[in-house]
Formats: structure tokens, sequence, C-alpha cells
């Protein structure tokens, strides 16, 4: 560990934004939501769906509730299809993220495969 990331990591947790970020990502599905969103699926029927396809669950609230948080700091937007529904879609930011957490993915991936069984 060296001191430059002692300090990066002092930052995100005091800034405001990289704080309001990571506390995002920290919580109920979060990862899968960005994930969701990363791939158009913002909307909660089909996410619905792709997550029961591929043998998982996630509530309408916790969906919703990511959802609502990623718009706040940046990551999504929403569209209204009536005033009562909406469905989100990434912005820069969201698109920016996913990557970083499919680059992550994969380099944890990469590193597992070295190590022994």
């Amino acid at each position: 560990m060296s001191e430059s990331d002692k300090k990066l990591f002092e930052t995100i947790l005091t800034d405001e934004k990289l704080s309001a970020v990571k506390n995002a990502l920290e919580k109920d599905h979060a990862i899968t939501c960005l994930m969701l969103l990363y791939f158009g699926l913002g909307r909660w029927g089909p996410a619905k769906q792709f997550i029961k396809d591929h043998k998982g669950t996630i509530s309408d609230g916790t969906f919703r509730a990511r959802m609502m948080e990623f718009e706040q700091i940046g990551i999504a937007t929403s569209v209204k299809l009536d005033p009562l529904k909406r469905y989100y879609v990434k912005t820069e930011l969201g698109e920016k993220c996913a990557k970083l957490m499919l680059q992550s993915f994969n380099q944890i991936t990469k590193a597992m495969e070295k190590v022994p069984a």
C-alpha cells in the first residue's frame, strides 16, 4: 500500500461526491442495478426478467431505490412513461462507472485464476 493509495481512500471517505458514489455502490443490489442500467435494462419489467433468467431475485422497491439514488448522484436519469411510472437510462458518468466496474471484475477474475484452488 502506498501513501497515495491511503490519501485516495481518505478522499473517497470525505469528498461529498465520491463518498456518495461509494455509499450508493455499497447498498443492496447496487452493482446489479448499475449493470442493468449499463445494458439498457432500466425499466422494472425487463430488469426483473433478466435477473430471473439468470436465477436471481431483486425486489421492485430495491430496484427503484437504487435507480433513484443513481439519479441523485448523476449515474442515471429518469424518463417518465406516465405520471407514476418511469424508466432509467445511464448517463455518461453511469457508463464510465459501469465500464470501470466490469474492468475491475475482469481483473479480479484474472487474479483468481492464478490462485491455487
